[in-house]
């Protein structure tokens, strides 16, 4: 009587402790589910500003519409791109999908300011000034809301590899979370505007 007694609490207590790690696992998911919404956010901004920027710049940049639809397919890319991550934020596919699209679309972007340079009533446009400022700083809130999705991701990805934990993961098919990066350490950083 007495070891059967000892026997359930022992399997009561295992119980609960896998509940507990169980539960631990799903709450770090949901974490970095959580912290891509706000890349989702910051990045449909960056996508909404886009179109406005090329718009006011095809006014004066007539002869270099190979730049101006080279921003626009890589800003579709990206809109593609973050939809597909969006509906699933722990498939690594997706994720690094969106890197390479985002990095695509970096590059362009960094074409056309370049470009913008040589158009001196372009840079002292006012909307292209205001649309400019815009994108900079939705670059800098992509790059925090990044940073804080990379460290949910690094705290499932512990949470789920240390033991015992990853033999729960294992049973209950928790994956790897993708951090998401860029290829290229120089495009990190938001693209460089100076229209003053």
């Amino acid at each position: 009587m007495m070891s059967t007694l000892i026997f359930l609490a022992v399997l009561v207590g295992v119980a609960l402790f896998l509940v507990g790690i169980y539960n631990g696992l799903v709450t770090s998911r949901n974490g970095y589910k959580n912290a891509f919404s706000q890349i989702d956010v910051q990045l449909t901004r960056r996508h909404d500003l886009i179109p406005n920027l090329v718009e006011v710049a095809k006014g004066y940049i007539k002869h270099e519409r190979e730049t101006l639809e080279a921003v626009i397919q890589a800003r579709n890319t990206a809109v593609s791109g973050l939809r597909a991550a969006s509906a699933n934020p722990g498939d690594p596919g997706a994720v690094q999908q969106l890197a390479g699209a985002e990095n695509m679309l970096t590059g362009a972007l960094g074409k056309l300011f370049a470009l913008a340079e040589a158009y001196p009533d372009l840079k002292a446009n006012t909307t292209m000034m205001q649309l400019s400022e815009e994108l900079t700083s939705t670059e800098n809130k992509v790059a925090f809301a990044r940073q804080a999705y990379n460290d949910a991701v690094l705290g499932y990805n512990n949470k789920r590899e240390v033991f015992p934990n990853n033999l729960v993961a294992g049973m209950f098919a928790f994956g790897p979370a993708q951090y998401l990066e860029l290829d290229d350490p120089a495009k990190r950083e938001a693209p460089k505007v100076s229209f003053g």
